[in-house]
């Protein structure tokens, strides 16, 4: 998509840290930073350099403004910015409003050196409660594209955050009036309204002038259902103030890859929110080491796009903030200094008596369940869901009301534990588990959902592997190779095809045209040129051998004559019969599934 960029003037504070910034210098310096959503500039709270690369300083005026400044971006990247044409150009030649501007490099310094430089804050409307506005390294800088600088918005972005809070950078973070923790934009997808911030918080912590006029504004049209693409967007808005400050270096349009929600189709936007983990990466090295003894079809799967995402692991993000689904079971303390979790609904029905004898709920509001019989009419007086659960108060050990964590838990839980879940573990048939499985299959865009929880699960309860063997699919995409959606209009409705063309052709279709796991680029007219060619010969040959049949009077019920008292030819057909049966079973044994196909159309 096309949007506004904005490379900012950071101005640096001039102290013992910068004091090598300035050292020459005649105007102030600046950090040049480039980012493609400027709406996330009021977050901003670091910039991070590479702490290798090599950076300049460069004496020269503001495009804009024209005032003269001093500013630092990478070496290699000086190009993108100065034009090798007007290096010659006198500095004391240049005139306000002249297209072609003079620049000088006065210094070079690499990001070692500018580490724990302080600036000031680009947009000033909200002030963060921590250090901040300082500079950091990160080994993910790069000098591909920007400045070499980048600008850090921890709210806005996992490796914002990561590395922020790696550096002990504060977040940019509101408090609303319901005393929670927000980031600057709200759920809807606009700037937080003063309305609907804390009072005290606003006193102490917004400039109600600066910002008042931004508030309540949407960071994307498409969220504002009064404004069209065409309007002018926030990102313009905002760099346009940046201009008249003397703090914007250039603005431009500029095509990237940005996400979109594949419902709705409008951007996505990153929010920070309280989440509960599970601690996976304590034990990463065993889950690798057990992901090694699974065989994986395709092998580079299970070695690359599973296995790099095992080395690279973080803990496991387990809950969500849903409706439908499975409830969390953790009950906590207003003031979060008693929690419980629940593991069996015994345990829960004995909490919930304590509760009612405590006089922190009524009655039990599942009375008459008894825990141990697993009888449909038992478990219908029961409903563990939203909205019931969330009416459980449940009692701590010094009396204090608890109360259910209001998220839902992922439900990919749910799909890994699987193997076991289903057999009601650990309350049923312990001894008795179809686990681990054999042989499992599913697309390969599961390699972080199903597949990892499913290897998680089993790794963390029983140190074993939840699959022996595994196949994992391609994609069925449309014939230009687009991945298929009502909303394009591209996808195909698989009962039309196999009411038009039967199912085995487009069995045999999808089976001929490429290896199950890779991509197929589905097209209406190979399923015609597979019933022409294979399903028409056999059809013709079929046809052939009943025409005959019926004049010799065959019925198929005459005395069978030995094999070895058979033509020859016969004998050939039945022995070439067999082989393929032996051949076909042992690849398929061996999860070898391209090469059976390969055999049936060689005959």
């Amino acid at each position: 998509m096309k949007d506004t960029t904005c490379t900012a003037q950071f101005k640096v504070v001039k102290n013992g840290a910068s004091v090598g910034l300035f050292e020459g210098a005649d105007t102030d310096v600046y950090f040049l930073a480039w980012t493609t959503t400027p709406w996330t500039l009021p977050s901003n709270t670091a910039l991070a350099v590479g702490p290798k690369v090599t950076y300049v300083r460069v004496r020269t005026f503001n495009p804009y403004t024209g005032a003269p400044v001093t500013v630092v971006l990478a070496k290699d990247l000086l190009g993108a910015y100065f034009s090798e044409k007007h290096a010659d150009l006198a500095l004391e030649d240049y005139k306000e409003g002249d297209k072609h501007i003079p620049f000088k490099i006065t210094g070079e310094l690499t990001g070692e050196q500018l580490s724990g430089i302080s600036y000031e804050q680009l947009i000033p409307w909200i002030t963060p409660n921590g250090d901040a506005f300082k500079v950091i390294t990160g080994d993910f800088v790069t000098t591909e594209d920007g400045t070499g600088i980048v600008h850090i918005a921890p709210t806005f972005g996992a490796d914002d955050d990561r590395v922020a809070k790696q550096a002990g950078i504060a977040p940019l973070i509101l408090l609303d009036r319901e005393g929670k923790r927000q980031p600057m934009v709200d759920r809807t997808g606009k700037f937080f309204l003063i309305k609907d911030l804390d009072p005290g918080f606003v006193r102490e912590h917004v400039h109600i002038d600066s910002y008042g006029e931004f508030a309540g504004r949407f960071v994307k049209n498409a969220y504002d259902e009064k404004l069209a693409d065409e309007d002018a967007t926030l990102d313009i808005d905002i760099s346009v103030m940046l201009k008249k400050e003397n703090k914007a270096f250039r603005v431009e349009k500029h095509v990237h890859n940005y996400p979109h929600c594949w419902r709705t189709d409008k951007p996505v936007l990153y929010y920070p929110l309280d989440s509960w983990f599970v601690k996976t990466t304590a034990i990463r090295e065993r889950m690798i080491e057990l992901n090694k003894t699974i065989n994986w079809k395709p092998e580079s799967t299970g070695t690359g796009r599973f296995g790099k995402w095992l080395e690279n692991l973080v803990d496991w993000n387990l809950s969500r903030s849903r409706y439908w689904g499975t409830p969390l079971p953790v009950w906590r303390s207003e003031d979060r200094t008693a929690e419980i979790c629940i593991g069996s609904v015994e345990e829960l029905m004995n909490e919930i008596e304590k509760a009612v004898k405590a006089g922190v709920m009524e009655k039990n509001p599942f009375e008459g369940f008894k825990p141990g019989d697993f009888s449909t009419e038992n478990y219908e007086k029961i409903d563990l869901h939203r909205p019931y659960v969330d009416d459980i108060v449940l009692v701590s050990e010094d009396g204090k009301p608890m109360y259910r964590e209001a998220d839902l838990i992922d439900v990919w839980f749910d799909s890994g534990a699987m193997p076991y879940a289903q057999v009601h573990y650990p309350f049923e048939n312990k001894d008795a588990m179809p686990f681990p499985a054999d042989f499992i299959a599913e697309g390969v865009d599961q390699t972080r959902g199903w597949f990892f929880t499913l290897h998680a699960l089993s790794s963390m309860l029983f140190d074993s592997v939840a699959f022996k063997n595994i196949i994992s699919n391609g994609l069925v995409l449309d014939k230009n190779g687009n991945k298929m959606s009502k909303r394009l209009g591209n996808a195909v409705d698989p009962f039309k095809v196999i009411d038009e063309n039967g199912s085995d052709p487009l069995r045999w279709y999808m089976m001929t045209n490429s290896q199950p796991w890779d991509n197929l680029k589905f097209d209406m007219a190979g399923i015609d040129e597979v019933k022409r060619k294979f399903f028409g010969t056999l059809y013709n040959t079929y046809s052939f051998f009943s025409l005959y049949a019926n004049v010799d009077g065959f019925k198929g019920d005459e005395t069978v004559v030995p094999v070895k008292d058979r033509p020859e030819i016969d004998q050939w057909v039945i022995s070439l019969l067999n082989s393929l049966i032996m051949e076909v079973t042992t690849l398929i044994t061996v999860m070898s599934l391209q090469e059976p196909v390969e055999l049936f159309r060689s005959l």
